[in-house]
């Protein structure tokens, strides 16, 4: 018969990410943790995970096995605690993935009066413009933008942001206002790079969608990146209105075609489980979503359910 506890040990090792850490949390030795999941695999007759010498990664039976399980020990870890006194004040890390512009916006204020209210609560944030592996980096919640999740995903949608194009007053000064989207294609416009080397902004405007071919001197991956070169006059970039709204108010950027942007990418709150999540993370979860609307940098999210058909664009 499968050794329940055997179960329980599983999820915390995929939670911390490592053996070590989930021993040093379980108060006891690696070695333990390492045999008794081993023991697990052979009740099982499944390899669950792969183990390197920097990292553990689930097989396709482990992901499986993992969404089944860690539900149930979450429902039993969070009935023990709520029966104990510890289990009144939510505690414990919470790992947050998010783009790695995220503290531009403001972010910071909220984050630390959310620390401020929970002194038994430690965040950890793994920011980044490429999408964070949620079970394999250990992310208890992710803050995404796109059009499309993953249908393994939970989602609280924060709201919208559209994206602008801007440029600073000098750089316009210097090459011109472009009047229309064709106009782009003659300047110096701020993207990502791209492998086919020039970039295809699809912009809609009072006509309807337009389609052009944009090049520049300076590509980065990175909004923050393409932000700041924005503001030292290297040329256009279209970015999201959240990040470029305080500059456009300070006059370091201005708005180009200002009638023109990209459908608004909707922002959510992404997390794996579906009920019974730690109270930390429910704290955390609860506490963003009411701060980063009071922040006003976001459109109010559509009615309805978001669509669910692929992974999100975007990062974290």
């Amino acid at each position: 018969m499968t050794d329940l506890n055997d179960i329980a040990l599983f999820v915390q090792v995929v939670r911390a990410g490592s053996f070590a850490e989930a021993a040093r949390r379980l108060g006891m030795p690696a070695n333990t943790a390492s045999r008794r999941i081993q023991q697990l695999e052979q009740a099982l007759g499944l390899r669950l995970m792969q183990r390197t010498t920097r990292r553990l990664t689930l097989t396709d039976a482990g992901e499986t096995f993992y969404a089944r399980c860690a539900e149930q020990v979450e429902a039993l870890a969070q009935a023990a605690d709520e029966l104990s006194e510890t289990g009144r004040q939510p505690s414990g890390r919470v790992r947050v993935a998010a783009a790695a512009d995220f503290f531009s916006v403001g972010a910071m204020a909220w984050v630390a009066r959310f620390l401020g209210r929970y002194p038994m609560i430690r965040l950890e944030f793994v920011l980044s413009d490429v999408r964070a592996d949620m079970i394999g980096e250990g992310i208890d919640v992710a803050i995404r933008s796109g059009k499309t999740l993953e249908p393994t995903l939970v989602a609280r949608q924060l709201g919208v942001s559209r994206f602008t194009l801007v440029a600073s007053p000098t750089y316009l000064a210097a090459r011109g206002t472009p009047e229309t989207v064709d106009a782009l294609a003659e300047h110096d416009c701020i993207s990502a790079p791209q492998a086919a080397g020039r970039t295809v902004w699809r912009i809609d405007g009072p006509s309807g969608l337009a389609e052009v071919h944009v090049g520049g001197r300076f590509r980065a991956n990175t909004a923050k990146a393409q932000l700041e070169a924005a503001l030292a006059h290297l040329g256009i970039a279209l970015l999201p209105a959240a990040l470029t709204a305080p500059h456009i108010r300070a006059g370091e950027l201005a708005q180009v075609l200002p009638d023109h942007g990209v459908e608004g990418l909707g922002v959510y709150l992404v997390y794996p489980s579906r009920r019974q999540l730690p109270g930390a993370v429910s704290a955390f979860i609860d506490f963003a979503t009411k701060a980063m609307a009071e922040q006003g940098l976001l459109e109010p999210p559509p009615r309805g359910r978001p669509r669910r058909e692929a992974a999100a664009h975007g990062s974290a």
